[in-house]
């Protein structure tokens, strides 16, 4: 049995990390430094943090939180938002990332994840999908990408995708339910499932996290890789270190 990562996500906006539902009406929810800096002595395998209005506002990543927050946590850190180039991918990573999230950037220049992949190596790059259902006359068809941070339909599906993703040397993905987000429902089961099994490289599942036996179900009835959660981490409704010990009990590794 593999171990399973537990990862709190800090969305940034204006040097803040918010939330919302289905990616909008964002609250305020903390400062990204010392929030990462906290789940970093609270067992947090990973932290991702993404600037998720760095791609719609057309302006890079802000390098200097970022290396802020690199200085203070000592577990892998993957950043994303406003990433164009291969040039904004090294800055990251000089700038302290151990990862970096491509979502826009990747959908509209697909050779940016291979070029990226063979500077850097696969293990730097994570492809972040955002994933919406797509329904016709009240009737599942597909699940479909958006980029810009929810807000634009692609047309692509995302099953298609993910594997194309794969193929071109993502090494990672990061897969977020627009319908599921914030909702503290529950994950997309169906969606993380045929992601995951269509795929051989690690899934991060995001989306819905509202209780702890969410976390165990998508792991259970998946084989995700990773869990990813943001809210409930941010106002304490679940801590990192009970939620690792519940898994525990429903004999998924974990590391404490």
């Amino acid at each position: 049995m593999y171990t399973v990562r537990i990862i709190p996500c800090l969305d940034v906006k204006n040097g803040k990390v918010v939330k919302g539902v289905h990616f909008k009406n964002l609250k305020y929810a903390g400062n990204p430094v010392e929030l990462a800096k906290w789940y970093s002595q609270q067992l947090a395998d990973e932290i991702v943090f993404l600037d998720i209005t760095a791609t719609i506002e057309g302006r890079k990543t802000m390098l200097e939180v970022v290396k802020e927050t690199a200085k203070n946590v000592f577990v892998p850190l993957t950043v994303g938002g406003g990433i164009r180039s291969i040039k904004d991918i090294e800055d990251l990573l000089n700038s302290g990332a151990d990862k970096v999230a491509i979502n826009t950037a990747a959908v509209k220049n697909p050779k940016i994840i291979k070029e990226s992949a063979k500077k850097f190596g696969s293990q730097c790059i994570v492809v972040a999908i955002d994933a919406k259902k797509v329904t016709y006359k009240n009737d599942f068809k597909k699940w479909e990408v958006y980029i810009n941070a929810g807000t634009t339909p692609t047309g692509l599906d995302v099953i298609e995708w993910a594997k194309r993703v794969e193929d071109m040397g993502s090494g990672e993905i990061l897969l977020t339910s627009i319908d599921a987000d914030g909702t503290k429902s529950g994950y997309d089961i169906s969606l993380t499932k045929e992601v995951v099994n269509n795929v051989k490289i690690p899934v991060i599942a995001s989306g819905g996290a509202g209780k702890i036996k969410d976390f165990i179900e998508v792991v259970k009835k998946t084989k995700v890789s990773a869990v990813l959660a943001a809210s409930v981490f941010h106002y304490g409704k679940i801590s990192i270190i009970d939620l690792k010990k519940a898994m525990q009990k429903a004999n998924i590794r974990v590391r404490i």
